[in-house]
């Protein structure tokens, strides 16, 4: 079995850094890096779950949800993750995320 520990813990920190970030640092686009990461992290999730079928997209439920989004598609994700390589690439886009967003 896979250690996902390190996937938890970057999505963790990524989720605190966002909660902690002023209104004003999520509108000038921190939220919708973590959207966007949060989409990419659950439709990596769906493939894993149901290879061939149509990933479904996750709604954007507004800049103060994106923090919670991110941790619960990080926390999917780090459940059915296998590939050593692949946690590697998702902990990549994590950190590239994070940078992204600035906080």
């Amino acid at each position: 079995m896979l250690d996902t520990t390190p996937l938890t813990a970057a999505v963790d920190h990524f989720a605190d850094r966002l909660r902690a970030a002023p209104q004003s640092r999520l509108q000038r686009g921190a939220a919708t890096e973590a959207l966007a990461l949060a989409r990419e992290l659950a439709a990596r999730a769906q493939a894993i779950e149901e290879p061939g079928a149509p990933p479904r997209e996750m709604p954007d439920a507004g800049m103060f949800a994106a923090a919670d989004q991110i941790t619960v598609a990080g926390r999917d994700l780090a459940l059915v993750l296998q590939d050593p390589a692949e946690l590697a690439r998702v902990l990549e886009l994590v950190e590239e995320a994070q940078k992204r967003a600035g906080v």
